[in-house]
């Protein structure tokens, strides 16, 4: 394992979900918001052709000379660039979605980029609002503690929004209406997950 593996957050920490969900022979993935080009680097080891999408040119520079892996790096909004739709087999979005203008349109769009037979898993941030929230977030405090202390926490390069205009309870119901059948996983460490494929 690469010493860039070895960097913790509260997202690498959900990586490992995201590999998880390749599909069997999968030849394309797009990682949106790829920052630091952490994931993407990692997605080359199971997925011959890789591209990672962020808005910052900063933090596309940064990718480029953090990783020797062939990726495709592109900087451009996922939602406006010249992207082929139904092309990838895998669709990853890793504490991105939040930066959306939109959250229907943007999961709709990740929709939309995502290839018959692939998919699309979305790690996400939102704000709680129910008891079981509330729960996750106390959980998610004793998580932090042990693995910041265990495996040293690594503040990314890229930019960070730390407001959230969805909560757990609208992203999750927004969610199922544009992505039927999907899957949902509330998180500790402040994350929810979706996990949606596409059939047709």
């Amino acid at each position: 394992m690469s010493n860039e593996q070895h960097r913790w957050n509260h997202n690498t920490h959900y990586y490992d979900l995201v590999l998880d969900t390749v599909p069997p022979n999968a030849r394309t993935a797009l990682d949106v918001g790829t920052g630091d080009g952490l994931l993407a680097t990692q997605l080359t080891e199971k997925i011959p052709e890789v591209t990672g999408i962020d808005s910052d040119a900063d933090i596309i520079d940064i990718a480029r000379s953090n990783t020797s892996a062939n990726i495709t790096l592109i900087t451009g909004d996922a939602l406006t660039h010249a992207l082929p739709e139904a092309h990838y087999d895998l669709v990853a979005a890793v504490a991105t979605v939040h930066h959306f203008p939109g959250l229907t349109a943007g999961l709709q769009r990740l929709a939309d980029l995502t290839a018959p037979g692939g998919a699309l898993v979305v790690i996400g941030c939102a704000p709680s609002s129910t008891l079981p929230d509330y729960a996750f977030d106390a959980a998610g405090v004793v998580q932090h503690q042990i693995y910041s202390r265990t495996r040293g926490f690594w503040q990314h390069n890229a930019p960070v929004q730390m407001q959230f205009p969805h909560t757990y309870t609208e992203v999750k119901q927004t969610a199922a209406t544009v992505l039927p059948g999907m899957t949902w996983r509330r998180l500790p460490l402040w994350r929810y997950a979706i996990t949606w494929h596409k059939t047709t």
